[in-house]
């Protein structure tokens, strides 16, 4: 089972495992950790600083190159409190010129040690669905061109090919239907 959960110090444990076991910010896909001031830092005041940082995008654009967006915590379970954080979703409201290139509607990362156990297509999944409650009719995701298992996990979401730009593929996914 997987959940998408608002981000949460009361987390706070899981979430720096979940920061340690990715070892590098560079794969960290859909945190939002460029925001930070330097790395994430895994204790409570890091995690407490992470969840602040989120909370920024969801009330409105941002200096003119970010867009609304909503951060969620992927969990491994069904969205209890007891739940181990396994991964990122960043769901943008809308598209800028950037993410029409390149980064999305939708971005997203699972752990390393809890991939292949299918987080990442259900987390997508749940994503999408989030985006067609806000009236996104259709969502873009990307990954890069040489990423074989994300284009693999947004094809079987419904990903329908559009192009390549810029070293990322390109896919739409309808929101419903």
């Amino acid at each position: 089972m997987t959940a998408l959960v608002p981000p949460d110090v009361a987390r706070w444990q899981s979430w720096a495992a979940m920061i340690e076991d990715f070892g590098a910010t560079a794969q960290m896909h859909g945190s939002g950790h460029w925001h930070l001031e330097g790395d994430p830092v895994p204790t409570e005041a890091g995690c407490a600083a992470f969840v602040a940082m989120t909370e920024l995008t969801s009330a409105g654009d941002l200096d003119g190159t970010r867009v609304s967006s909503t951060y969620f915590w992927i969990t491994d379970g069904d969205g209890g409190p007891d739940d181990d954080v396994v991964g990122f979703l960043n769901l943008r409201h809308r598209l800028n010129d950037w993410l029409l290139e390149q980064g999305g509607h939708i971005g997203y990362s699972v752990r390393p040690s809890a991939r292949r156990r299918g987080h990442a297509s259900r987390a997508l999944a749940l994503g999408v669905r989030e985006a067609g409650r806000l009236g996104i009719e259709r969502v873009l995701v990307t990954c890069d061109t040489d990423n074989d298992a994300s284009r693999r996990t947004i094809e079987a979401g419904g990903g329908v090919l559009e192009d390549e730009r810029a070293g990322k593929l390109r896919f739409w996914i309808a929101t419903a239907g």
